[in-house]
């Protein structure tokens, strides 16, 4: 049988736990992550589709053209990832609807990629942090499960029929944020790109993340010099 459906419905059942958790809380600020490259070593999405390549092969070969291009193309920052949904979500929708078992397979995955979880996040990890990303939840669910931490958000698809719901990308990930945290002020917040200015500009102090390298741009409200990644643009 095919797992359940992970759609909003299941994202908005986690938010009210976790806002009846927070307003319990007046006062206090959290710490905030983005996911991929910054705790995690690598994107995600990629190490998914290499993941499926290897247990699929004769499927996922016939979209390696376009996911290649797609990859290529948003890296280079030709498309913004709502082109990339646009022109190409439509890869997303044939092959979820042909998995069997989504959650067998998300287990399977983190088995073999929790290792990619950055060490020096177990270091500064809090009860409280929460994670920002745009990789689906279905996705951030398990490993979430496993390195404890207990608030994420990410982009959501209804697996049943593989339609993207939520993006949370840019300046989406303040929408996501807010709808469940509303004015929880964010103490730190940290990325491996300016693409997440928009969370940065929220947070009282703000770290850009190469490897294994975290630096900080923003202290106390008050951006610093250009940083030593050159990723301050």
């Amino acid at each position: 049988d095919r797992s359940p459906s992970r759609g909003l419905g299941d994202v908005y059942k986690r938010q009210v736990i976790n806002m009846m958790y927070f307003s319990c809380k007046e006062g206090k600020s959290v710490n905030v992550y983005d996911f991929d490259n910054t705790i995690y070593d690598g994107e995600s999405g990629f190490d998914i589709f290499m993941f499926y390549l290897k247990k699929d092969p004769k499927e996922i070969a016939k979209l390696i053209p376009r996911f290649g291009e797609a990859f290529i193309r948003y890296k280079r920052g030709a498309i913004k990832t709502d082109e990339v949904i646009e022109q190409y979500g439509d890869m997303l929708t044939d092959y979820c609807v042909k998995i069997k078992d989504i959650h067998k397979d998300i287990t399977e995955f983190w088995d073999e990629h929790e290792k990619k979880i950055k060490n020096f996040y177990a270091k500064i990890q809090a009860p409280d942090d929460v994670i920002v990303s745009a990789c689906p939840e279905i996705i951030l669910e398990e490993i979430c499960k496993r390195i404890g931490v207990k608030n994420y958000i990410g982009s959501v698809v209804d697996m049943e029929n593989g339609i993207i719901e939520r993006v949370c990308y840019k300046e989406n990930k303040i929408a996501a944020f807010k709808s469940i945290y509303g004015d929880m002020p964010i103490n730190s917040f940290y990325t491996d790109s300016m693409s997440d200015k928009p969370m940065m500009d929220l947070a009282n102090n703000a770290y850009l993340v190469s490897g294994d390298h975290i630096e900080l741009v923003k202290n106390d409200g008050v951006w610093l010099s250009e940083p030593k990644t050159g990723l301050f643009k």
